[in-house]
C-alpha cells in the first residue's frame, strides 16, 4: 500500500516539488489533467488538486492557458527563481561542515508587531538560511551569507535592519544547544533515518515500482527540505558527538537519486495517459 499525503503536506507544496523535479527546464505547458493525476498518486482528491492549482496561479507561481477545451499550466519566472534557490540550498545542505573564522553573522531588525505576516515570513526565511534567534529581533548564524539576507529584506520592503559579522566573547556565548534545540534536531534526523532506510534497502533489492518511487522520492525531498531550517550547520567545535546529519544526508541522496529514473517513468506514464 502506498503512503498518502498527511495533513501537514499541502497539495500546493507537493505540486511545487513535483514541478521542480520533473518539469523544470521544459518549455511546453503541462496538462491540468496530468497534474491532477499526479497528485492523485498521493491520495489528493481531484477537487483539492484543482484548488491547489488555482491557489498557485493566484500566487503567480503558475500561469494558466487553454487550448480548445483543455487547460494547461506552466511555471512562472518567479516560481523558477524560487525553485532554483531552494533546490540549491536543499541539495547542498550537509555536503560539508563549513570552515569557520570565529565570527558570527548577526541580524537585527525592527518590524511592527501589527505586521504579523511579514514577521512570520522573515523568521521562516532566516531559519531557512541557518539563523536562530538570540532574542526576538536579534538572530545569529555561524556562516550565513549576509548579502542574501540584505537581498531578502529589500525584497520584503524591510527598511530598519542591521547586518554585521562579529565575535561573541566567551563570557557572553549562549548555550547553542538550547538556541537551536539540537536535541530536537537529532530526534528529527533519527526519525528521518528510520522512515527512509527501509526504502533504501528495498531499492537495493529492486523491489520498488514506478508509482511507489514517485511518492517516496517526493516525500524524501519534502522531509529533507525541513533540515536547513532546523539544523544551523554549526562548525565542528559546536557539534555534539555522533551528529547524525551525514548519515541522514546519505540516505536522502540514495533515495532521491536512486528513485529518480523510476519516478520519471511514472510521471511520463501519467502524462501519456492524459494526452
Amino acid at each position: 500500500m502506498l503512503p498518502i499525503a498527511n495533513a501537514r503536506t499541502r497539495p500546493q507544496r507537493l505540486l511545487v516539488t513535483i514541478l521542480g523535479d520533473y518539469w523544470r527546464g521544459r518549455q511546453e505547458p503541462i496538462p491540468s489533467a496530468t497534474l491532477v493525476a499526479v497528485l492523485g498518486e498521493f491520495g489528493v482528491s481531484s477537487a483539492s488538486a484543482r484548488a491547489a492549482l488555482s491557489r498557485l496561479t493566484s500566487r503567480e507561481l503558475l500561469i494558466r492557458s487553454r487550448r480548445g477545451r483543455r487547460t494547461y499550466y506552466h511555471l512562472t519566472d518567479r516560481a523558477l527563481r524560487q525553485i532554483d534557490a531552494g533546490a540549491g540550498r536543499i541539495l547542498s545542505f550537509g555536503a560539508a561542515v563549513p570552515e569557520w573564522d570565529g565570527h558570527w553573522s548577526v541580524v537585527a531588525f525592527s518590524v511592527s508587531e501589527s505586521d504579523r505576516r511579514l514577521r512570520h515570513l522573515m523568521r521562516n526565511s532566516l531559519r531557512f538560511m541557518g539563523f536562530a534567534p538570540l532574542y526576538d529581533a536579534l538572530w545569529i548564524s555561524p556562516s550565513a551569507d549576509l548579502h542574501s539576507v540584505a537581498d531578502l529584506f529589500c525584497d520584503l520592503g524591510v527598511k530598519r535592519f542591521t547586518l554585521l559579522r562579529a565575535e561573541i566573547l566567551p563570557i557572553a556565548m549562549p548555550n547553542l544547544e538550547v538556541v537551536w534545540d539540537l536535541d530536537s534536531v537529532r530526534d528529527s534526523y533519527q526519525a528521518f533515518i528510520e522512515r527512509f532506510k527501509p526504502i533504501c534497502e528495498r531499492l537495493a533489492r529492486g523491489r520498488v515500482q514506478p508509482a511507489e518511487a514517485l511518492v517516496h522520492r517526493t516525500f524524501v525531498m519534502d522531509a529533507w527540505r525541513a533540515f536547513p531550517r532546523q539544523d544551523p550547520d554549526l562548525p565542528h567545535p559546536f557539534l555534539p558527538p555522533d551528529w547524525p546529519r551525514a548519515r541522514s544526508r546519505q540516505i536522502f541522496l540514495d533515495v532521491y537519486d536512486g528513485l529518480g529514473p523510476l519516478a520519471r517513468t511514472r510521471v511520463n506514464e501519467l502524462l501519456a495517459a492524459s494526452e
